[in-house]
């Protein structure tokens, strides 16, 4: 198969701290990878990385070939993101969320009206496409938020904790869409998530990261067999212990680090 993502010897440290350190991998064209660890393990920090939100400490990362760093506009194009955070514009309707997302990416009016009405209806949201996204519940602007991101045809599908604080029947119905988004459009998705029972459903293969570094890499059967365990919970427990964690960084470390970036790409 194709490699879509590619991420080597990267790195990434703020001051004292090494959020990530020195990790390798790859993901191929039309896979569903995960990406698990503990809370502070660097999860966020190699997403943020790899959507041009941070740069590296050093390393290098390629979408489909393209330097994330070096050529930040080109591999924006590729690549849509499902932030952990809300990220939406409770002001705004859906469909204007939608229509000023296309805006961002310079799509032609035409074509966006008729993708709006495409993924609105993909994701259940058409007959509610004139609402205020502020009346929405939690599980409605995942939906709003998968489909803002599949508006510009992307290639990868990145989604930091997607199913977080939602109920199981809702989780359920966003994971069938991802599905099947994967397997009718063969788009590559890299997702993070702490229900590991949504991993070992979905996932054809799996990164395990803590400390910063990647403690394991296979098949959730191939991590079952590493461990000598009978589940996922079960092996990822055993590669990364039992503990509770506390965030590595802290909030405002990673709000100046945004900050900075932004006032960079102004200059």
């Amino acid at each position: 198969m194709e490699e879509i993502i590619s991420v080597q010897e990267v790195s990434k440290k703020y001051k004292e701290v090494t959020a990530v350190d020195g990790i390798s991998f790859n993901v191929q064209k039309g896979e569903i990878f995960g990406f698990l660890g503990p809370n502070g393990a660097g999860k966020s920090t190699t997403i943020k990385m790899l959507t041009t939100l941070l740069h590296p400490t050093t390393g290098r990362l390629l979408l489909n070939g393209v330097d994330v760093v070096h050529e930040q506009n080109k591999a924006r194009r590729i690549f849509g993101i499902v932030f952990q955070d809300p990220s939406l514009d409770g002001d705004l309707t859906a469909y204007e969320n939608l229509e000023l997302h296309a805006m961002l990416y310079h799509l032609d009016r035409t074509r966006a009206r008729e993708r709006s009405e495409e993924l609105l209806k993909l994701v259940e949201l058409w007959d509610r496409k004139d609402s205020m996204v502020k009346t929405f519940s939690g599980g409605m602007k995942r939906r709003l938020e998968i489909a803002r991101g599949l508006l510009h045809h992307p290639q990868i599908l990145f989604l930091d904790e997607p199913t977080l604080g939602l109920d199981a029947q809702t989780r359920n119905l966003l994971w069938n869409y991802i599905g099947k988004l994967n397997k009718e459009e063969g788009m590559t998705i890299f997702f993070t998530t702490h229900y590991l029972a949504e991993a070992e459903a979905i996932a054809h293969r799996i990164a395990i990261i803590d400390h910063g570094k990647i403690v394991a890499r296979g098949t959730a059967e191939e991590l079952r067999q590493q461990t000598g365990t009978e589940n996922l919970e079960k092996a990822y427990l055993e590669l990364t212990g039992t503990g509770v964690r506390d965030e590595t960084l802290s909030s405002s470390d990673s709000k100046r680090e945004r900050i900075r970036r932004v006032m960079n790409n102004r200059n």
